[in-house]
């Protein structure tokens, strides 16, 4: 087999690993995630993904729907991510590896976490394992772009989202009632509320919460409701508000202690100290959350902008025009998708190298 058949063989065998591993994307936290395949003669004979933290690993997985264990020691195991050599809530994966003496390992990328960051490599490769590193480690990361996020800058992967009119303004100068005025039609909001399940925490300002009183959960799909951080510098959240219902967690970020909270048992409050953001961010690390996904509304996604803390941009176009209202935030970035949703236009957006 030449090199470039070969290399788009590993290639090919490695996207499926992706695209196992995705399925696990909201529910495997704190753990990143983690698709594997084994190949026999060109052809899948196991495959799996890791699905829950304290669950089966996804080499684990891949091993056990292999109908014939016999077929291992000629196989190759692909794995987007390096295989784990410690124990944690569950046994190492290199030793079942070893184990069933598969001499070929393909690698995605290496681990940053400390514990693993090479040593499942050099164990394999101790024990006579053929190991390739490095095959579509650009998608491997970008998949894990929260998890590495949270190991190499002890902070959660931070998303900004908003939707805009067709002439740039977030919401209208005017509004008849307490309620979001809807710029995205249907489809949109349902992607919208997938997000909300993908990530651990969202955040919206005092304003946002005044204006449209939202709830912030996932009733538009299956899953899990965020953590939700509320910005009040001045305890203005009134104590009937959506966002302290008890479908999911809510931390108040305020100047001093919000009265009115101990009856909940799902609020807490935190000092905004000198840096609402930093404070934000190290309660989140408290928190243990990888992920944080910013709604609004313009005053807030703009600081977050200004002060560098973001690492993805989601910005919706609708079709209709307010000709004056609130104007959508400043930002400047690389656009590394567009699409189409229904009448809406999706634009996802990343830091240039030099904002990084």
């Amino acid at each position: 087999m030449s090199e470039s058949i070969l290399a788009h063989h590993h290639q090919h065998f490695m996207q499926r690993c992706l695209q196992l591993a995705s399925k696990g994307l909201g529910s495997t936290y704190p753990n990143p995630l983690v698709g594997s395949v084994i190949v026999l003669d060109g052809k899948i004979i196991g495959e799996g993904w890791h699905k829950k933290a304290g669950n089966p690993h996804a080499e684990v997985n891949a091993i056990n729907n292999v109908k014939d264990i016999n077929q291992l020691s000629n196989a190759t195991l692909y794995v987007n991510l390096e295989p784990c050599c410690h124990f944690g809530k569950t046994p190492p994966c290199t030793n079942l590896i070893i184990e069933h003496k598969i001499k070929n390992v393909v690698i995605g990328s290496l681990d940053p976490n400390p514990k693993v960051a090479g040593k499942g490599v050099q164990l394999l490769q101790e024990t006579g394992c053929n190991v390739l590193i490095g095959v579509l480690e650009k998608e491997a990361t970008w998949l894990n772009r929260r998890f590495f996020t949270s190991v190499l800058q002890q902070r959660p992967f931070i998303i900004l989202k908003w939707a805009a009119s067709n002439d740039g303004f977030i919401s209208p100068s005017k509004r008849e009632k307490t309620a979001p005025v809807w710029i995205t039609g249907k489809a949109s909001r349902q992607v919208v509320h997938r997000w909300r399940s993908e990530e651990q925490a969202i955040l919206v300002g005092i304003n946002t919460v005044l204006v449209d009183n939202p709830s912030l959960t996932t009733r538009l799909v299956e899953g899990n409701s965020p953590h939700r951080f509320v910005i009040d510098p001045q305890n203005k959240t009134p104590l009937n508000a959506a966002i302290l219902n008890d479908q999911a967690a809510t931390t108040i970020v305020s100047n001093s202690p919000f009265d009115g909270i101990e009856s909940f048992k799902n609020i807490d409050w935190v000092a905004s100290g000198d840096s609402i953001i930093k404070a934000i961010i190290n309660h989140a690390k408290i928190l243990g959350i990888q992920s944080l996904i910013i709604e609004g509304g313009a005053y807030t996604l703009q600081q977050f902008i200004d002060s560098g803390f973001w690492d993805e941009a989601r910005i919706f176009t609708g079709k209709d025009s307010f000709k004056s209202g609130v104007s959508a935030p400043k930002i400047k970035g690389i656009v590394i998708d567009e699409q189409t949703i229904d009448n809406d236009s999706l634009k996802i957006m990343v830091p240039t190298p030099e904002d990084i």
